[in-house]
C-alpha cells in the first residue's frame, strides 16, 4: 500500500526526464519487435530510486493508452517500463497498440509525489492536484492533467474520481472513504523532446 514506502520527492531535471522518456520508447520498440522489456540500467543513479508512475500514450488529441502503479516498489525506470508496455497492451478502454502506430504516438510520463487526505473540494488545486478514491478495495485515480483538460471544477474531479472506482459519484463525501489528493511531475515528448546530437 501507499504509505509503506518513503514517498519519490526527487525534483526531476530536464535531463532526466529526457532519459525517462527515451526508456519508454525504447522499450516500446523492443516489446512491439520481441514480446520483451529490454534489461539494463539508466545512466543516472537519481532514476534507480522507487516511485509511483503513470504512462499515458496519446495520437494527437486522443488518449490511446493510459496505465501506472501506486506503489513504490519499482524504481522509477522500470516502473516506466512496465507501465509504457501496460498502457500500450493491457489498457482494457482501447485495443492494443501496433507497432507500425508507434511513431505516431507522443508519450507522456507523471510521477507522482506524495498524497495528503482530502475532506473538501476547497482543498484541492485544479491542474495541480490529483485524486485518489479508495472505499472496501475499491479504487479510482486521476491525474493532475486530467481535470484541467477537460475543464472541469473540484467537486467535479471528485465525483469523476469516485466514478471512476466504480462507486456513485456522492461516494467521495461518505463516511469510511479515503480522499487522496497527489501532485505529479507531468511531462512528454512534446514539451522534452529528444536533444539532436
Amino acid at each position: 500500500m501507499l504509505g509503506c514506502h518513503v514517498p519519490y520527492t526527487h525534483q526531476l531535471a530536464d535531463d532526466e526526464k529526457r532519459e525517462l522518456l527515451r526508456i519508454a520508447r525504447a522499450t516500446l520498440r523492443e516489446h512491439s519487435f520481441s514480446g520483451r522489456i529490454p534489461p539494463g540500467k539508466p545512466h543516472r543513479e537519481s532514476l534507480l530510486a522507487p516511485a509511483s508512475v503513470f504512462v499515458s500514450l496519446h495520437e494527437g488529441d486522443d488518449l490511446r493508452g493510459c496505465l501506472g502503479i501506486v506503489d513504490e516498489e519499482k524504481p522509477i525506470y522500470r516502473a516506466v517500463q512496465e507501465m509504457a508496455v501496460a498502457a500500450a497492451t493491457r489498457d482494457p478502454r482501447f485495443a492494443a497498440i501496433k507497432a507500425e502506430e508507434l511513431d505516431d504516438l507522443v508519450i507522456e510520463i507523471s510521477v507522482l509525489g506524495p498524497t495528503r487526505r482530502v475532506k473538501s473540494p476547497d482543498e484541492l488545486v485544479i491542474g495541480t492536484d490529483g485524486v485518489r478514491v479508495e472505499v472496501d478495495g475499491q479504487r479510482g485515480l486521476l491525474l493532475p492533467q486530467v481535470a484541467q483538460d477537460h475543464g472541469w471544477d473540484a467537486p467535479t474531479l471528485l465525483a469523476k474520481t469516485a466514478q471512476k472506482a466504480g462507486l456513485p459519484a456522492d461516494a467521495w463525501a461518505a463516511d469510511g472513504t479515503q480522499v487522496l489528493a497527489f501532485t505529479a511531475q507531468v511531462f512528454s515528448e512534446k514539451t522534452h523532446p529528444p536533444v539532436k546530437r
